[in-house]
């Protein structure tokens, strides 16, 4: 059962897994045994592979939703239920076991992890058809979603860090998966570096958990969080913010995310909408008892929600590649994520219900982008597109679907989920809900220039495209995740959403907002109307050239080249990196092997000089020896004369 301390923060008591929660851990071990059979099977399972790697994870989706549906009708305080499987490292004061934890959070993340993971791997059967690594490529998928399974259902911080770091390896393995082209192999490795400087902040924090609290359960650190210093948890929750904004792609570590698009678009569908990029989310919320104790890191969250916002409303707005437009939303609306969490109680709720959503119809504009690249020969610019709503019906409407959502048009899901963090940020400062209501137009604008250059205006593909619908395999998801864009704002009915997962993160309802929520509501479908107008006016009543105009603005060129992040980075820490490196290479080869080594080639260089004196021929021994002969006499004849 759950109980709550004065501070409003969850402590859980777990009970022991019965019933058909004796079989979670099923839930990682079917993906998990996936990866290992098509990655260590060889050619035996090329033709039958990836059959098995989709009908896996629908496995897990199938007892994800029955454990979610046994959870629902259970009473509010037996919504928890801990696996114990074996004790994982039992050394000195650190008790480690490998074990388990399903709650209304976690549930939710298990069925948008296996719901849209399996329409994903359903999805990459007809867009990886011919594809000769194709086997490979479902064995990575399986290793990703079983790794992000391992994140969400830890019940300690160590166990979610065996699942982050999986799915660090996994999206490094899949984002360079088309490893003959070297700008895949370099995304991959720099995905790989910057996600290891969050790490370093991820394992720096739990080993500060251990060290404080002698612990790294959930359990035992949200009923001792109380008992640490104001200095103690604030440093714990900009250590965990830093984790988060690697795996998350939010400044200052998103540089990675565009270059991940080098990777195939199933890839960037699942990393964006059901894995990788809500793990850092899902941090935060967890750890809400840190971060309940801890304003100044909170403060930081919401900083850091809003750069990360308008950086990647930004690089929307400018970018013609498809697929990098739509990584810049990403970083967008995981900004308006990690805004809910960071304003506390009451924005946790709406935080997960956003990432839902998102999850939901960004999955669905991916997979879009996939299918309008599948019937453009592979090409990624918008702007040698135009007209495709008549050559691809069901993927322009599937498209749209997802469209009318992120820009939060009144009844799809994006609307209700956004709608009410603004809301939440409105009652909390002012400053912060104008912000959030001013990306929200931004995003009304980049969607729609998308849309319009995409599937409107004129045709601009060259004579030889032909561009197709793709086959039912592959449309056949877009409908189920367009289906899910528009009937996902179902789970705020009744507040539902809210009071489900009340026991995990709390109830505390937001400050009344400075403006009623009609008004609020009417405030954000104006803004949004006005982005969708002005995107309208620029790129729908006047013509789209094939190729991008360079006499533009100094703000034009800086979106285009993603704000000068990556400059940034090489200004501040690659060159500088690099050049430290390099001194301390001298310092050691020359310092410290020098002292070290300096004797021993102080003494070869004697030995050098005494081997001359060695040559084997003895008219030279015998000179020497007169030579010396004379010496000694010269000096007695001194000494008598002295």
């Amino acid at each position: 059962m759950y109980a709550f301390n004065e501070g409003a923060i969850p402590v859980v008591d777990p009970t022991s897994a019965d019933g058909i929660y004796s079989l979670l851990w099923l839930i990682i071990a079917l993906p998990l045994a996936g990866a290992a059979i098509l990655l260590v099977g060889g050619r035996f399972t090329d033709k039958w592979g990836h059959l098995l790697g989709t009908l896996l994870p629908i496995g897990s989706f199938g007892l994800s939703l029955a454990l979610f549906l046994d959870l629902v009708g259970r009473d509010e305080a037996d919504r928890q239920v801990s696996q114990h499987l074996y004790t994982w490292i039992q050394v000195g004061g650190l008790d480690v076991g490998a074990d388990l934890l399903y709650d209304p959070l976690s549930a939710l993340f298990l069925l948008l992890i296996t719901g849209v993971g399996s329409l994903i791997h359903v999805y990459s059967i007809g867009y990886m058809a011919h594809d000769p690594r194709r086997r490979r490529f479902f064995g990575y998928l399986n290793l990703f979603v079983a790794a992000m399974l391992t994140l969400v259902l830890a019940e300690n911080y160590l166990g979610l860090f065996l699942g982050w770091e999986g799915v660090g390896l996994a999206s490094y393995l899949l984002i360079g998966f088309w490893q003959h082209k070297p700008s895949a192999a370099a995304a991959a490795k720099k995905a790989f570096v910057i996600n290891r400087v969050g790490d370093m902040g991820m394992s720096t924090a739990i080993m500060m958990l251990f060290v404080t609290f002698g612990s790294t359960s959930f359990t035992v650190i949200s009923e001792k969080a109380g008992d640490a210093s104001d200095t103690q948890l604030t440093i714990l929750g900009l250590l965990l913010l830093l984790g988060a904004c690697a795996k998350s792609a939010q400044f200052p570590l998103q540089a990675w995310l565009l270059d991940a698009m080098e990777g195939p678009t199933p890839v960037s569908a699942l990393i964006h909408a059901a894995t990788m990029v809500t793990a850092g989310v899902y941090l935060i919320v967890r750890s809400n008892f840190i971060f309940e104790l801890a304003p100044h890191a909170q403060t930081a969250v919401v900083v850091v929600a809003l750069i990360s916002i308008f950086w990647g409303a930004a690089i929307g707005c400018a970018k013609d590649d498809i697929k990098k437009g739509l990584a810049g939303s990403t970083m967008s609306q995981i900004g308006y994520m990690m805004l809910g969490a960071g304003l506390g109680a009451a924005g946790y709720a709406f935080a997960i219900f956003h990432l839902m959503t998102h999850g939901f119809f960004k999955a669905n504009m991916f997979l879009g982008a996939g299918s309008v690249m599948h019937g453009m020969d592979d090409d990624v610019d918008m702007r040698h597109y135009g007209a495709l709503r008549k050559m691809m019906p069901v993927t322009f409407l599937t498209f749209a679907m997802g469209y009318l959502a992120i820009i939060g048009f009144p009844g799809f899901s994006g609307f209700w989920s956004k709608d009410k963090i603004i809301e939440t940020a409105l009652a909390d400062s002012w400053l912060v809900g104008i912000c959030a209501l001013l990306g929200a137009g931004v995003t009304g604008f980049y969607m729609t220039r998308m849309m319009l250059m995409t599937f409107f205006g004129e045709k601009r593909w060259e004579k030889d495209v032909h561009p197709h619908e793709s086959p039912s395999v592959m449309t056949g998801p877009l409908v189920a995740l367009a289906a899910l864009s528009v009937l996902g704002g179902i789970m705020l009915a009744g507040d539902w959403i809210q009071d489900f997962l009340a026991p995990v993160v709390g109830s505390e309802a937001h400050d009344d907002p400075p403006l009623p929520a009609l008004a609020v509501t009417t405030i954000a479908v104006l803004v949004v109307a006005a982005g969708v107008a002005l995107a309208w006016m620029l790129f729908g009543r006047q013509a789209v050239p094939r190729t991008a105009p360079q006499d533009v603005s100094f703000a034009t060129r800086a979106a285009r080249a993603e704000l000068y992040g990556n400059q940034i980075n090489d200004g501040l820490v690659v060159t500088p990196t690099r050049h430290l490196v390099g001194g301390l290479l001298v310092l050691d080869k020359r310092g410290v092997d020098g002292t070290l080594t300096g004797g021993a080639t102080g003494v070869g260089a004697l030995g050098g000089l005494a081997r001359r004196a060695q040559n084997g021929f003895v008219r030279t021994y015998a000179l020497s020896l007169l030579g010396g002969a004379l010496l000694v006499v010269l000096a007695l004849l001194a000494v008598n004369l002295a």
